[in-house]
């Protein structure tokens, strides 16, 4: 056969639709996963089942591979290097990732190519975000264009705080009203970087997909509603969002992919704040929770392009098939048995998709999510959550 291997590090639910994605294609996966039971493994038939932090575990998975790519951002920079040096096309490449990795180097690079973020600075102990703080309540330090970087007041606490790597799901990050509350952070030892606590309106994403030869495409910004520090609900495209800013945030997102060397999909989220501008919160280089819509709602989806880029293809339309498309999360609950819900679910609505991870339910675990589209907003939000909510059993009827 002459169809190229895909080398995919982690087995989570990522992975699962990213090779889904590559199956009409002809693609084949290999597949580096943690245990036999991962997301990914249930459905990928080439399974390596080892420890990606291993360099040597990398190298034998590496074997047969045409490309590498990512379902997280977690392999040591080093190894993707060794990797690189031994002729393995990684992508993202380990200068791109480690942007998505360490969020000191992501918020300085991003302060050098002149992108709006909060403002913020690497903390050493609680004295030093009462510092931070201190320096924020007297209106500094300044942006990279020479404004106040937040758009919200003249600074003080709270103060969020973020470990520096490993973060995700609201996991790895604080809100502190003190310096006597900011001493967990610390206790890990590893680097942590403090920010001012950003008073937005919403929070939005920009999600586009760069290819080695330098074709991009971008996908309509979406808003991304957060329960407990965790995405519930995309709406696609952002509603009212002023045309300018929404151009202006893809821009950035291709900008930043551009600059940093992306290949691959990359996901940047951003805060709208109350004065009109928009700040980058965080990115990240691999299909995201925010373009799971594209699944359903846009001609080409975050995972199929994804594919297409690493393997240098050209990149499919990224525009929406409907004027709405709706994605809400599908947490786990108290009620396991999800499958039995289907027939109300479908029976409900029949344009409803429900794309399911394969995991085992356990009290507010992504298990899954649904997509919903058409022209009325109002119906497409109501559909996807009724659906969401009675798959998790907190809606009966």
């Amino acid at each position: 056969m002459t169809f190229p291997v895909v080398g995919m590090v982690g087995g989570g639910q990522l992975a699962r639709m990213t090779h889904e994605a590559g199956i009409p294609l002809g693609i084949r996966f290999k597949l580096l996963s943690d245990t036999p039971q991962d997301s990914a493994a249930q459905v990928v038939s080439d399974v390596v089942v080892g420890d990606y932090r291993d360099l040597d575990t990398l190298r034998d998975f590496a074997r047969g591979c045409d490309v590498i790519t990512f379902d997280h951002e977690h392999v040591p920079t080093e190894h993707l290097r060794a990797l690189e040096a031994d002729g393995v096309p990684v992508r993202p490449g380990p200068e791109a990732l480690v942007h998505a990795q360490d969020k000191g180097v992501m918020r300085a690079r991003l302060d050098a190519i002149g992108i709006p973020c909060p403002r913020h600075r690497i903390v050493s102990d609680p004295a030093d975000v009462a510092a931070f703080a201190a320096e924020l309540e007297r209106g500094g330090p300044e942006g990279p264009s020479g404004e106040d970087g937040g758009g919200r007041r003249a600074g003080g606490f709270p103060v969020v705080l973020k470990t520096v790597r490993g973060g995700y799901d609201g996991k790895g990050v604080w809100v502190v009203n003190s310096a006597e509350e900011a001493a967990e952070p610390f206790k890990a030892g590893v680097p942590v970087l403090a920010e001012e606590k950003v008073d937005f309106v919403r929070e939005l994403a920009a999600n586009v997909v760069r290819s080695p030869h330098g074709q991009a495409v971008a996908y309509p910004v979406v808003e991304s509603r957060q329960v407990n520090g965790v995405c519930d609900t995309v709406i696609a495209p952002a509603p009212d969002l002023d045309e300018e800013l929404a151009l202006k945030a893809e821009e950035m997102a291709l900008t930043i992919a551009k600059e940093l060397g992306v290949v691959g999909h990359l996901a940047v989220e951003l805060f709208q704040t109350r004065d009109g501008r928009i700040l980058v919160n965080e990115l990240a280089m691999r299909p995201h929770n925010s373009g799971h819509w594209s699944m359903d709602g846009a001609i080409t989806s975050q995972f199929a392009n994804h594919v297409r880029a690493v393997l240098d293809l050209p990149l499919g339309d990224p525009r929406p098939r409907a004027r709405w498309t709706v994605m809400v999360n599908v947490l786990g609950g108290d009620y396991p048995d999800m499958y039995s819900a289907y027939l109300h679910c479908m029976a409900r609505d029949p344009q409803l998709k429900i794309h399911m991870y394969g995991k085992d339910v356990k009290p507010g675990r992504k298990v899954g999510h649904v997509n919903t589209y058409g022209d009325d907003l109002d119906d497409v939000l109501e559909r996807a959550r009724h659906a969401a909510g009675y798959l998790r059993g907190t809606i009966t009827e």
